[in-house]
């Protein structure tokens, strides 16, 4: 029988508007299964409806091909307040192999006011690393030559080279905002965002989810011959930020990093601060319920029975065993400490992800010897350096918005002054 994967994701979408989860998560594939739960599925659809109000309707699906045979659908879901997307991966026999649920990209992208586009081109560039090969694009002024260079790296989850959420893209303009300032930029989707699959790999991790594809896309930069070798850094946000210096250790080349919002404090405890943040302050957003269910996930973390056989629905947002044993290992603090490479370490005051008191105490507290490493506090800034007022929540990332200018000089005139022969602070 010819399977319908629109059909398919369409019927996901009414039974989660019936409150059917336990029917959906008899429609998964092995693999998912083990990821996630009815209860996980119904705790996340509760809490975006929650924010635009019940559900009222669906959109047309729009499928496209996955790769290894799969099909992604994407089906927009009417709310009373606003509209979300539910995205899933379908296979050949009907099984549903990935499955998620994110803003609805209503508005179109416009450029930030600080990027002159006129000022540098854009090539698209293939970053292959452990026979997977993603999709990138190299931002290159038209001037300034040899230039530095710097890599992006997204936060977690499987973001696109863009680092898409909802109508904004902060990772496109940190790229255009510091190549309109002379600094050669490659961004890359991550291998999480072309190759699903690859998250229910046997043994896969934090590092095998960065590390490849970012040093892959270092040397790739190196070779430009529009580039100083010298001075090609990686500039990492949230958990990118947070792997950086696991990148530099592997990838000695590294002229220095940027972290922007990486967390130092273990995820799994982060995970709890920031559920019971939002019950509190969007009740809507995420129930008690839900943060009973991530406290006894985040203790299965610290507990000394976690092993690679841990079930996936049993730990924390949907991170297999394996990711869990890899972070729970890695402290990002003392491998930046060892590392002989200057740093630029930059923190949104507003932040509720990843914060001053939690986080960016940790690298003061690790680095507070080395001349080479400066830290910025930017008090109006959130998680993805949006300034802004008041409390932050989930909200506010459906807004459309820009990263800091502030942020984008400060980060381009650290790289256009640091690297051999240069000041670092």
């Amino acid at each position: 029988m010819r399977v319908d994967p629109a059909a398919i994701a369409v019927s996901v979408v009414e039974l989660a508007r019936e409150g059917r989860f336990g029917e959906i998560e008899k429609l998964f594939g092995a693999q998912l299964r083990a990821v996630v739960s009815a209860q996980m599925l119904q705790v996340a659809w509760v809490a975006e409806v929650g924010k635009r109000g019940s559900a009222s309707g669906v959109g047309q699906p729009v499928s496209e091909a996955a790769g290894a045979g799969l099909v992604r659908v994407s089906v927009p879901v009417v709310c009373e307040q606003g509209e979300l997307t539910l995205i899933v991966l379908v296979d050949d026999i009907g099984e549903l192999q990935g499955l998620q649920l994110a803003p609805a990209n209503t508005a179109p992208w416009s450029p930030p006011p600080y990027a002159e586009v006129e000022r540098f081109s854009e090539q698209e560039v293939t970053v292959d690393a452990d026979s997977f090969a993603v999709s990138g694009t190299l931002s290159l002024p038209r001037d300034r030559e040899p230039l530095a260079g710097v890599v992006l790296l997204g936060g977690g989850g499987p973001f696109d080279r863009d680092g898409t959420s909802g109508p904004n893209k902060p990772l496109k303009d940190l790229a255009w905002g510091l190549a309109t300032r002379g600094v050669a930029v490659l961004r890359f989707d991550k291998v999480t965002h072309t190759h699903s699959q690859v998250m229910n790999a046997p043994g896969f991790t934090m590092t095998s989810e960065y590390v490849p594809h970012a040093a892959a896309a270092v040397r790739l930069l190196q070779r430009r011959p529009e580039v100083d070798p010298d001075r090609v850094f990686v500039l990492g946000h949230s958990m990118g930020g947070k792997v950086a210096p696991r990148v530099a250790a592997a990838e000695g080349s590294v002229a220095g990093l940027v972290i922007m919002a990486g967390d130092t404090q273990p995820m799994h405890h982060s995970a709890v601060r920031v559920a019971r943040y939002l019950a509190s302050s969007s009740p809507a957003y995420l129930d008690q319920d839900a943060v009973d269910m991530i406290v006894r996930q985040a203790a299965m973390v610290d507990s000394p029975d976690l092993s690679s056989s841990t079930p996936t629905a049993s730990l924390p947002l949907g991170l297999s065993a394996s990711y869990w044993l890899d972070l729970r290992d890695y402290d990002p603090v003392a491998t930046a400490a060892a590392l002989d490479r200057p740093m630029f370490i930059l923190q949104g005051g507003r932040d509720y992800q990843v914060t001053v008191a939690d986080d960016l105490s940790g690298w003061r507290a690790g680095l507070a010897h080395r001349s080479d490493v400066t830290i910025r506090v930017y008090d109006a800034d959130d998680h993805l350096f949006f300034p802004g007022e008041g409390l932050s929540t989930p909200a506010d990332y459906e807004t459309a918005q820009h990263v800091d200018p502030v942020v984008v000089g400060d980060i381009a005139e650290w790289l256009t002054r640091t690297g051999p022969g240069r000041i670092a602070n």
